[in-house]
């Protein structure tokens, strides 16, 4: 028997997904009226519009001037996979994987690539590995933010100013919510849909001159596919980056409606007030669940060390006794259940754990969230909670 009335209010926008995320407060697709659509993206007015896409990332992330920032196929992963194969090799490479798209870029490096001289430094979900462990002789891969495991990076302390190899940070779920220590990063990447709720296929490749100067003097062994290949050969035999590709050229064709929506999202951001004000809007969303997880019985962070916790993809685990005494099975029956119930009540669209992750949910606190939709949510987990434990006590 539950004892919980269900909530009066439901959330304005209850979408939670983690990617796509929500789109930004006021969205409408009347914003997106200057897309140049029916038209070749390498046309004058096409480049402007990539052109603009670049020149407002650097604006609102604050990117150095000589960092090199291109739209790239595939989106994150595609971003991340163009630098791996392409600058990979020449050093020994760490990896550190703590949760799942870490560990892809494990599979890529050890499975695909086989470099020989690989560590790989991992660790459980809702932790870190040892991050005095990371070497600066060596290259080094990773994510700054764990989008299935609510862990993130506390800041870039572990990497050495004075570093022989190329940093390459997945910062898929840190753009737009996170302080960015550039300087230590070689290569950043990121995709659209994440945290200003932009729309899939699309990554961001963002090079230091560093990383330019890896690509130039270094040539990979191994089979280069088109989409990754990001040099071009110069008279004298070496290699020369292709500056098209960060001046608006992609390398495949983009959908030009989607870079209208990113030009949506990144005007909002500045108005807004930029970075700091984004940063400052995820960090209030996870402080309300932060209040509710502090009172609550049944839940608790994935990342129970604070310093590494997520302030966009919020990760929560069920440690109510009458749970966590099930099989792994039944507890991840469980949260499917309990998102489910989420969703068909319109509460929280698509607040599931990811696939590989321990059972739990999933939610997603970025900039484009309102706090207001986040506070209105809380009553809602609680009672679907408590719908779910009272049809698994009727059925024991």
């Amino acid at each position: 028997m539950t004892t919980l009335a269900k909530p009066a209010m439901r959330p304005a926008h209850p979408e939670f997904s983690s990617g796509p995320c929500a789109k930004r407060p006021g969205w409408s697709s009347e914003n997106l009226a200057q897309a140049v659509l029916g038209r070749s993206h390498r046309c004058k007015l096409g480049k402007a519009r990539l052109k603009a896409a670049i020149d407002q990332t650097r604006d609102v992330l604050g990117v150095p001037q000589d960092y090199l920032i291109g739209i790239m196929p595939g989106s994150d992963t595609g971003a991340v996979e163009a630098a791996l194969w392409s600058m990979l090799g020449p050093r020994p490479v760490q990896l550190v994987a703590f949760e799942s798209f870490g560990k892809d870029w494990v599979t890529d490096v050890v499975k695909q690539l086989k470099i020989k001289d690989v560590e790989v430094l991992d660790a459980p979900y809702g932790q870190l590995p040892d991050l005095s462990k990371v070497r600066p002789d060596a290259d080094l891969v990773f994510t700054w933010n764990g989008t299935t495991s609510g862990v993130r990076v506390p800041n870039a302390d572990f990497i050495s100013a004075d570093r022989e190899g190329v940093t390459i940070c997945d910062a898929t779920s840190a753009c737009f919510a996170q302080d960015l220590d550039w300087a230590k990063l070689d290569v950043v990447t990121f995709s659209w849909q994440k945290a200003l709720g932009g729309e899939a296929a699309h990554g961001v490749l963002i090079l230091s001159p560093r990383a330019v100067a890896r690509l130039e003097s270094y040539t990979p062994p191994w089979p280069m596919p088109k989409l990754f290949r990001m040099t071009k050969a110069n008279k004298d035999g070496g290699n020369k980056v292709s500056l098209d590709i960060f001046e608006g050229a992609t390398i495949n064709t983009p959908s030009m409606l989607a870079v209208e929506d990113y030009l949506d999202a990144l005007r909002w951001a500045a108005q807004i007030g930029g970075l700091q004000e984004l940063i400052r809007r995820a960090d209030n969303n996870v402080g309300v669940l932060a209040q509710w997880v502090a009172k609550t019985p049944w839940v608790e962070f994935l990342a129970a060390t604070p310093a590494i916790r997520s302030n966009t993809s919020v990760c929560l685990k069920v440690v109510d006794p009458r749970v966590t005494g099930l099989s792994d099975d039944a507890q991840a029956e469980f949260a499917k259940k309990l998102a489910s119930l989420l969703e068909k009540e319109g509460a929280a669209l698509d607040a599931g754990g990811y696939r590989d992750a321990p059972p739990g949910l999933r939610i997603w606190c970025g900039a484009t969230v309102e706090t207001s939709d986040v506070e209105v949510l809380t009553p809602w987990l609680d009672w679907a909670f408590e719908q779910v434990v009272s049809e698994l006590a009727a059925a024991a």
